[in-house]
C-alpha cells in the first residue's frame, strides 16, 4: 500500500513540476513577444540641410524596423549642440560642422569612437530666378543691396559664408548689407521670395529649389571643410536601437540617398 501511495505522490509531483515549467515557458515566450512588439522611439537632432535626405532614410529604415520610430529635431547645428549640452533628451546628433560636434565630445556627451564624418557639402551663391540684378559671381556681391547668410555663431553655413567673404576681402564692404538667418533654409527662403538679392547656402539646398539659380560654387579653400559628423549620445535608454539606426545611416542604401540630394560620400 505504501508503494502505491508513493507512486501516486511521485506522479502528482511530476505533473505539478511539468505544469510549472510549462507556465514559466509560456510567460517567457509572452514576455519576448511583448518586447518584440514594443515601440521604441528615437530622437535625432540634425542640421536642417539634412532634412530631405533624412526623411527618405527614415521611411526606408522604419519599413525594415517596424518596432522603431525615429523623430527628428531639425535646426541650426549650433543651436542643437547647445540644447544637447543643456540636457535635451537626444539619441543621435548629426551636425553640419565639426566644431559643434567636437564640443559635445569635449563635454563627454559623445565618445569619439561612437561618431563618424559621414557626408560633405559645397557652399554656393544663389539668386532668385526672377532676379534683375546683374550678379554673376561672388565679386558681384558688391552690387547687391541685401545679402543673406546664416548667423555665423550658430549656423555653420553662415560661418563658412563669413569665412569666404573675409578671405575674398569682401566682408567689410558688404557687412552692413548682410541679412542674418536662423538656418540655411531661411536664407534660401529670403532669396526665393526676393527679400534679398543673393544668398550663400549649401549646394544640397539650392538643388532642391526650383526658384533659385546657382551662380557660383565657392572654392573649398576659402572656408573650413564642410563636413557632417554624426554620433551617438552617451547614456542611452535604447542603445541597441540607436546603434541600429546609426549603422543604417552608413549603409550603401542610405549613402545613395545622401548622394541623390547632392551630398558627398566621405566614408
Amino acid at each position: 500500500m505504501k508503494k502505491i501511495y508513493l507512486m501516486i505522490f511521485s506522479i502528482m509531483m511530476l505533473v505539478i513540476v511539468s505544469a510549472g515549467c510549462s507556465s514559466d515557458e509560456e510567460k517567457s515566450a509572452e514576455k519576448q513577444t511583448q518586447q518584440a512588439d514594443e515601440k521604441v522611439e528615437l530622437t535625432v537632432s540634425a542640421a536642417v540641410s539634412l532634412q530631405d535626405a533624412l526623411n527618405d532614410i527614415k521611411e526606408s529604415f522604419e519599413k525594415e524596423n517596424a518596432n522603431v520610430k525615429v523623430h527628428y529635431n531639425f535646426g541650426a547645428s549650433g543651436a542643437l549642440q547647445q540644447q544637447i549640452s543643456q540636457g535635451a533628451p537626444v539619441d543621435l546628433f548629426f551636425s553640419a560642422a565639426e566644431d559643434k560636434f567636437d564640443k559635445l565630445v569635449e563635454e563627454d556627451l559623445i565618445e569619439e569612437k561612437n561618431g563618424i564624418d559621414l557626408v560633405g557639402n559645397d557652399l554656393v551663391l544663389v539668386v532668385s530666378k526672377d532676379s534683375k540684378k546683374e550678379i554673376g559671381s561672388l565679386e558681384d556681391l558688391t552690387k547687391a543691396a541685401k545679402i543673406s547668410i546664416g548667423t555665423p555663431e550658430s549656423v555653420p553655413a553662415g560661418q563658412y559664408a563669413k569665412q569666404t567673404l573675409e578671405n575674398m576681402n569682401l566682408f567689410k564692404e558688404v557687412e552692413d548689407r548682410l541679412v542674418y538667418a536662423k538656418d540655411v533654409r531661411q536664407v534660401l527662403t529670403y532669396v526665393e521670395t526676393g527679400n534679398v538679392d543673393a544668398g550663400l547656402v549649401y549646394k544640397t539646398d539650392a538643388l532642391n529649389s526650383s526658384k533659385v539659380e546657382i551662380i557660383a560654387t565657392v572654392q573649398a579653400d576659402l572656408h573650413d571643410p564642410i563636413i557632417y559628423p554624426v554620433g551617438m549620445i552617451n547614456e542611452l535608454d535604447h542603445a541597441k536601437e540607436v546603434k541600429l539606426f546609426y549603422d543604417y545611416l552608413q549603409t550603401e542604401a542610405s549613402m545613395e540617398i545622401f548622394e541623390k540630394y547632392g551630398f558627398k560620400n566621405l566614408k
